[in-house]
């Protein structure tokens, strides 16, 4: 039916779409926008095509672009992967009229359940149970502030607000107090404007103490529907899932069964075909109700893939080609626990700023568990998408198995260069609440309120200090027996430390391809380190502490104030003039001289080491 898949997508997701499709036979084609030209997944297909301009705007959400895309390939086939376009129905519209097959539901079906309004309609109508709320039409008067106001009186406290069209936890506010209600009005309804197009809003009682669990369902052209089991997402920060596991750590055979049951009632009640995931709240009580249904393949599907032995996109690609389900209900089995950890390039302990950089060290490759990415190292984290940037996904034998599995892979496999919520995520797991299956939606967000201490920024330990002066002092923190020793200062978020070179009681091992060994206080260890001439990012106990070199020389704005004016010996300035093009440690270079490098030091173009006679830095500073 078809044999070219395009994959409208970007990162992981594509990658792991491609690894499939690949296996089974197809021919591949990626798209790419101006700011991922050299991103893994366009390497990885068989072929690529640009559709625009960096923000997804311009590339990623144009309709036009992948349809004319996948015309210009050859590709009769469109998987959407998740986020973007994946829940749009008139994507999946667009790609029926131009003659390619949608790798996921009928336009119908998303339609259906992209309303969340008329998605509680059709639930209460087949049956499943769902929260209190108010379902307003898009009428004004409907969706007046007042009507609003008056119905939000009605639910009670707390509750709320949600866009009909909402996903992701974007056009959605919680409001614990009347006097918020006006600004969570229009602050879901201007978000919702802007991600979705549409601002219509509905009400929902909150779920006090809820946990977040979700059943994963398939349907074929066929009539047949079944669900793969549960998957806990609780652990959530402003509603964004962090950390989702598979089972529910309190979800009973019993409750499966009842769970997986209205589920799939929610499946049939569209005409549903493919892969989809129906959300549900549970109460302190175990009692369960109905969220919204996510007409598409999930970020935490692996952890379903794990304990079931099924490729769930290998599933929607059979479906999508006409193949009945290849099992019944009945021949689901259930193995082990697994548990995936999203990695965001974004600081948790500063409000969860995203952030952007090129990637310094990144080695998935050496961990034993799967880890679904889409980044390479010497690559770049753009601010135009979103900010997760790899999953790990561990399957164990039961839960403790697990969360050991993922505690060390977290360790073993840091992210360099940039933020990344890695520490936080290795900290959470290892927490007692997490442990004893004691989380909420809501717990997170509470704990950043209350300055949990898993909240606060890592404090740098004085081994990685001791490390990073033996590393930046000399060559592997060896000097010759003729060369006395080094005052080095060091400077890691606003704090300075001056250290003596060789640092007494650090020896390097060995230092290759950022592997590090080293013996501290008699005691061998090794580290991830990436040394990119201006930061020296050290990797230990789950968290990456980078440390600069503050120069000796005032700023330029130091400098023009004359009291603050540090005088600079001729040998040092000289050396100055000689050297900088060719010394990371130096300030600006001289162009001319940067241009017409000594040919007789070609050997040491990276600097000399603070132990030489030449190096400018030592001269200045003894």
């Amino acid at each position: 039916m078809f044999d070219k898949i395009l994959v409208a997508n970007r990162g992981e997701i594509a990658c792991r779409v491609m690894r499939t499709a690949r296996r089974l036979g197809y021919r591949t084609v990626a798209v790419f926008s101006d700011a991922d030209a050299q991103a893994p997944h366009v390497r990885q297909a068989d072929e690529a095509v640009h559709i625009g301009a960096s923000p997804a705007a311009d590339s990623y959400l144009r309709i036009d672009a992948l349809i004319a895309a996948a015309h210009a390939s050859g590709a009769n086939a469109v998987h959407p992967g998740y986020g973007f376009l994946s829940e749009r129905a008139d994507f999946a519209q667009a790609c029926a009229d131009a003659g390619l097959v949608f790798i996921g539901p009928p336009p119908e079906a998303i339609r259906a359940m992209g309303d969340k309004a008329g998605a509680k309609r059709r639930m209460l109508a087949a049956g499943v149970p769902c929260a209190p709320g108010y379902l307003a039409s898009a009428s004004a008067e409907d969706q007046s502030d007042e009507r609003l106001r008056a119905q939000a009186v009605r639910l009670g406290l707390p509750l709320l607000v949600k866009a009909v069209a909402g996903g992701g936890g974007r056009g959605m506010r919680l409001v614990r107090d009347f006097s918020e209600l006006p600004a969570a009005l229009a602050g879901a309804r201007r978000e919702a404007l802007s991600a979705f197009g549409d601002g219509t809003l509905m009400l929902e009682r909150l779920i006090a103490d809820g946990r977040h669990i979700e059943i994963q369902v398939f349907a074929d052209a066929h009539g047949h529907a079944l669900h793969l089991g549960e998957r806990d997402c609780t652990a959530q920060r402003r509603r964004q899932k962090v950390i989702e596991e598979a089972p529910s750590p309190i979800v009973d055979a019993e409750m499966r069964a009842a769970m997986g049951r209205d589920a799939v009632a929610a499946a049939l009640a569209v005409g549903y075909r493919g892969a989809g995931t129906v959300e549900f709240i549970v109460d302190a009580q175990l009692n369960h109700y109905f969220l919204e249904m996510n007409t598409r393949l999930q970020v935490e599907h692996p952890v379903t893939e794990c304990i079931t032995g099924f490729d769930l996109v290998e599933w929607q690609l059979r479906v999508a080609a006409g193949e009945p389900l290849p099992v019944t209900q009945a021949e689901v089995r259930f193995s082990g626990h697994a548990i995936e950890a999203r990695l965001y390039a974004e600081d948790p302990y500063d409000g969860w700023k995203p952030q952007a950089g090129r990637i310094a060290g990144w080695r998935p490759e050496q961990s034993a568990v799967r880890i679904d990415h889409g980044i390479v190292e010497g690559g770049e984290v753009t601010p135009y998408y979103d900010a997760m940037v790899a999953k790990f996904i561990v399957h164990g034998r039961d839960r403790e198995d697990a969360i050991r599995r993922l505690v060390t892979a977290l360790e073993d496999v840091p992210l360099l260069g940039l933020k990344t919520n890695g520490r936080f995520l290795r900290d959470l797991i290892r927490h007692p609440q997490f442990r004893a299956a004691g989380m909420t939606t809501t717990r997170l967000d509470e704990w950043a309120a209350d300055g949990e201490p898993l909240l606060q920024r890592p404090v740098a330990p004085d081994t990685a200090w001791r490390l990073a002066a033996a590393l930046r002092g000399g060559h592997h923190g060896q000097r010759p027996a003729s060369v006395d020793g080094v005052d080095l200062t060091l400077a890691h978020e606003g704090e300075k430390r001056t250290l003596r070179t060789p640092v007494e009681g650090v020896r390097i091992v060995s230092f290759i391809d950022g592997e590090l060994r080293f013996v501290i206080d008699g005691v061998q260890r090794r580290a991830r380190c990436v040394d990119d001439g201006q930061e020296l990012h050290l990797a230990m106990d789950g968290a990456v502490f980078p440390f600069t070199e503050p120069s000796p020389f005032p700023s330029r704005d130091a400098s023009a104030d004359p009291r603050r004016a540090r005088a600079v010996s001729t040998t040092a300035r000289n050396c100055i003039w000689r050297w900088t093009a060719r010394c990371s440690r130096s300030p600006n270079p001289r162009p001319s001289r940067a241009a017409t490098p000594a040919p007789t030091r070609g050997a040491r173009a990276r600097r000399w080491p603070v132990s030489s006679r030449r190096c400018w830095w030592r001269r200045a500073t003894r």
